[in-house]
């Protein structure tokens, strides 16, 4: 006895995942070759039915002109008696057999072709009309999450955004009793199609076999059982179908009797989740249609290992969208829509916005892809490594919003004693292996996300009459000694991402964990604002300058960078540990504290790291005048000797915008 193999799930009506739709289309498809098929073959049958019919017609004829010979009355009949009696008894037998054909033809029409005829009209029809009420919910559907998407985030309307929710839900609920009827219907079918294939030539069969019968006896035993057990398996068929039935009826009843919060969007009672590794479900991405002009489209997106797929409606599998590893997220605010993610490439080159449904899809987006641009996945266990960071995270990352803050609050866990520090790295050195994030950064220690200007100072540089800084390098006659003595200027257009204390200052390896904190503190206190500032490398110090006022923000003596490096992968970001003193213990000398400073640039970060070397060498320099000399004689000059190149010339610039970025004033 066959049995039906594959089913859609009722379950997987409401989620209308592109699996389950791309199983949908299987469904319809088969649906499709079925009534292609079914009308081909009532088409075979009815030529049989009509065939059969003129059977009947042609033998009541052929009986009645056997009977009409006798009528005739030839001039040249004498001697045909034997002739019209014959003519008779054929005509006998074949009215017989005219009767016997009738039959036939009846048993046909009833068994055979009307059948056929009702599974046509009723059971695909239905499927076709489900079908259109399925097309025209979803489409209600999606219609109404396009205005729901759009609801602007501030001073929205309460009134209109509670109608709008009920409209969501309204046609959510519809769509999913649509979507069960026709999943049902659908499911009925493969059990209705094989009644409907069997029955009509069961009963084909057991016409010409009365017929036979009635005629001759020459049916076997053997045609006897077949179709009996043919028979018998159409009742199997049919009591399955009866079964299945009304499971899915109750099935369809339990599934409707859910609360109406499930159909409505961003009615999570659920906590979220922030150690996932894995994400599916629909997002918004922004599309540009023009220079312009941007366009939202609904799609599915999942991840696989350590990237970001996509699938369309109907797609037997996703795409590849973006490799997550070692990639950026952060919460961002665009056309004046709700719960909009950034994810970027570690290039930068490649980017893309995302809107999720609801609050809590949009924190578990941000902190999935996070974990998996780790690289978790990679580990042993995955879900321990993740719960792990994530506790970590929450616990080292307090965000602070200035200098004051700092200093007003407890005093650094992070700043360690030298020797400890100094014991840490050489036991490194013997074992070979990499510094633990541990050594380099103590855990809780906080992020500063911003750099503010103390109002205090800001008015002391006022009443000094402190003399603006020009960020091209430019001097008045009436400049200091210090602009005078600086033997290089270099301005680079930057945004602070973070600052935090360290442990140590020796290895490159403490800018490259501080980048990683600071950026993870960014996500998830979705801390997405920066503020473009001006860093001016010069012979003696670096300076952050305001390029709106051009007041000194924050400034380090050259001598206290110890450490300066660019990310390995994303060429845009780059930071510096500038070395200080800690006098809180009382010592006369002060304890050396570490701290790390994250900048991401319009250039190049190995630009600014160019920069920082080439002034440090210039300020070694400085000590011995013939070294000096030397130094500039062998750094590369333009034509006219007024600009130190800070890479070699490549030819001849075509754009000569790009000298302000080559080139600093000697």
């Amino acid at each position: 006895m066959p049995a039906v193999h594959h089913k859609l799930l009722l379950e997987d009506a409401l989620q209308d995942s592109p699996q389950t739709r791309s199983l949908l289309s299987v469904f319809e498809e088969d649906a499709g070759m079925l009534t292609d098929y079914t009308n081909k073959l009532l088409q075979s049958m009815q030529r049989v039915f009509g065939a059969q019919s003129e059977m009947g017609l042609a033998t009541e004829q052929l009986s009645q002109q056997l009977l009409d010979y006798e009528k005739k009355n030839f001039a040249l009949g004498k001697g045909d008696e034997e002739v019209i009696t014959t003519l008779q008894s054929f005509a006998k037998t074949v009215g017989e057999l005219n009767s016997l054909h009738s039959e036939l033809a009846n048993q046909m029409a009833d068994s055979m072709v009307f059948p056929l005829i009702q599974f046509r009209e009723k059971d695909l029809t239905e499927i076709s009309t489900l079908k259109e009420i399925f097309g025209i919910a979803t489409d209600e559907h999606e219609a109404a999450m396009v205005k729901y998407s759009r609801l602007p985030k501030k001073k929205e309307n309460e009134k209109l955004k509670a109608d709008m929710v009920k409209e969501v839900a309204y046609t959510r609920r519809k769509q999913h009793q649509a979507s069960l009827q026709y999943y049902c219907a659908l499911n009925a079918l493969q059990y209705r199609k094989r009644v409907a294939m069997l029955e009509p030539m069961l009963g084909y069969t057991q016409a010409q076999i009365s017929f036979f019968k009635k005629g001759i006896e020459l049916v076997s035993k053997k045609m006897d059982n077949f179709l009996s057990s043919v028979s018998n398996m159409t009742q199997s068929i049919q009591a399955q179908l009866d079964a299945e039935a009304e499971a899915m009826r109750l099935s369809q009843r339990e599934l409707l009797s859910v609360e109406d919060t499930v159909y409505m969007p961003d009615k999570d009672t659920e906590p979220v989740n922030r150690t996932l590794i894995q994400k599916a479900g629909y997002l918004n991405i922004r599309n540009k249609t023009g220079l312009v002009t941007t366009a939202w489209d609904r799609l599915y997106f999942f991840t696989q290992g350590g990237n970001l797929m996509c699938q369309p409606r109907g797609a037997v599998a996703g795409g590849m969208v973006l490799d997550l590893d070692n990639s950026s997220v952060m919460a961002v605010e665009c056309e004046d829509r709700r719960y909009c993610f950034q994810i970027m490439s570690p290039s930068g080159k490649t980017s893309m916005i995302l809107q999720a449904e609801s609050k809590k899809e949009y924190e578990e987006w941000i902190c999935t892809v996070n974990n998996i641009s780790r690289q978790i996945y990679l580990t042993d266990n995955p879900e321990a490594v993740a719960i792990r960071l994530n506790q970590t995270a929450i616990q080292a990352v307090t965000p602070i919003t200035s200098f004051e803050k700092r200093q007003e609050g407890s005093p650094n866990p992070d700043r360690a004693k030298p020797g400890g520090v100094h014991a840490t790295s050489s036991g490194s050195q013997k074992t070979g292996a990499a510094p633990e994030p541990e050594d380099l950064i103590a855990p809780g220690t906080p992020i500063q996300f911003d750099i503010m200007l103390p109002a205090s100072e800001f008015q002391d540089q006022n009443r000094a009459g402190g003399r603006r800084t020009n960020p091209f390098g430019e001097t008045d006659d009436d400049c200091s000694t210090e602009s005078d003595d600086s033997l290089l200027q270099q301005v680079f257009a930057v945004r602070f991402l973070g600052s935090m204390a360290v442990r140590c200052g020796d290895n490159q390896e403490v800018i490259y964990e501080a980048m990683r904190q600071v950026l993870a503190a960014r996500a998830i206190h979705n801390i997405f604002r920066t503020t473009e500032s001006h860093l001016m490398v010069t012979s003696s110090s670096l300076r952050l300058i305001d390029p709106q006022t051009q007041v000194t923000r924050i400034s380090f003596q050259l001598g206290e960078v110890c450490q300066f490096a660019a990310h390995q992968e994303n060429g845009r970001l780059m930071g510096f540990v500038v070395e200080g003193r800690d006098w809180s213990d009382g010592d006369e000398e002060g304890e050396p504290s570490f701290s790390a400073f994250v900048f991401e640039s319009n250039t190049e970060g190995e630009k600014i790291c160019y920069t920082i070397s080439l002034a440090k060498d210039i300020t070694e320099a400085k000590k011995d005048p013939e070294a000096l000399a030397q130094l500039m004689k062998n750094m590369p000059l333009t034509n006219d000797g007024k600009f130190l190149l800070l890479e070699p010339e490549t030819g001849d610039m075509t754009n000569g915008a790009g000298q302000e970025d080559l080139e600093s004033e000697a």
